[in-house]
């Protein structure tokens, strides 16, 4: 576990996550209790600190909030309005009730550990990530990640009703790829802030497709097309921001933080 906590970790985000199944459900909190278990095991009570610091760091530039928020929400609703031009039927909002309930959903989102957004986050970016970085490109740290991360995720489909149709299972996976590169970005850009990725993760579960259309034909074209527009927009974050992509990631999102240190939003690499 010492010469390959990255490793372990995902050894264990697997193990947990896909071994409960059979007992219970998909454990979608395992990212987190495996970097607890391998962080408390290699690094003790300061490398915890050092997660602790990453997922409460809070001060950055205002528009990353706006940003960790507006991403997501805007290739969803951009997904909404391509499935119902090639044929869908209106969405509906019937669903989500007032807003004063899917604001409430999206703090338990924020605070669950049970649920994707927290139980995951700690993880794939406040451990995984960073180690992945400490000697990759964040591309290439990114792909890494993607790959895993969407594997971790395909018993989801098997649990799901209609998950494995085509075009579902497709659009799922691409989305999960997708995702995974909004929140590097986002994660390097803000100074290795897991809070904005976790809120991002959050909001990007509050207003979802599945919210929109009942299981079926709708559905599966629309999460199709939501893994074409997530995949879409991280091409676009890649080609747009390229040399944040393939110069080393800021020190605050690589390797093992230093306690004591003070928090930055960013790399002098940053695009102002």
């Amino acid at each position: 576990m010492k010469r390959h906590p990255i490793i372990t970790f995902f050894v264990l985000s697997y193990a947990i996550g896909w071994g409960l199944i059979p007992f219970w459900t998909f454990a979608a909190f395992s990212p987190l209790v495996a970097a607890f278990v391998v962080i408390s095991l290699t690094q003790g009570l300061s490398g915890l600190k050092e997660l602790g610091l990453r997922m409460t760091r809070w001060r950055v530039r205002w528009y990353w909030y706006a940003v960790a928020i507006g991403l997501p929400l805007a290739a969803v609703m951009l997904t909404a309005g391509l499935n119902v031009a090639l044929g869908a039927t209106a969405p509906s909002l019937a669903s989500y009730g007032s807003v004063s309930s899917v604001l409430l959903f999206f703090v338990i989102r924020l605070v669950n550990p049970g649920d994707g957004a927290l139980g995951e986050e700690p993880g794939w970016r406040g451990f995984a990530l960073p180690g992945l970085q400490s000697t990759l490109s964040p591309l290439v740290s990114t792909v890494l990640l993607a790959v895993l991360v969407t594997g971790w995720h395909v018993p989801i489909l098997f649990l799901e009703e209609g998950g494995l149709q085509p075009s579902f299972f497709v659009g799922y996976l691409l989305g999960s790829v997708g995702v995974t590169f909004w929140y590097t970005w986002m994660f390097n850009h803000t100074g290795g802030s897991v809070l904005i990725t976790l809120i991002s993760h959050a909001a990007q579960g509050t207003i979802t497709i599945s919210g929109f259309w009942a299981a079926g034909a709708d559905l599966a074209q629309a999460n199709l097309l939501f893994g074409i527009v997530a995949s879409a927009f991280a091409i676009g974050l890649v080609v747009f921001d390229w040399k944040a992509w393939r110069t080393p990631a800021p020190p605050e999102a690589t390797t093992v933080l230093s306690v004591a240190s003070t928090p930055r939003e960013a790399s002098p690499a940053t695009p102002a």
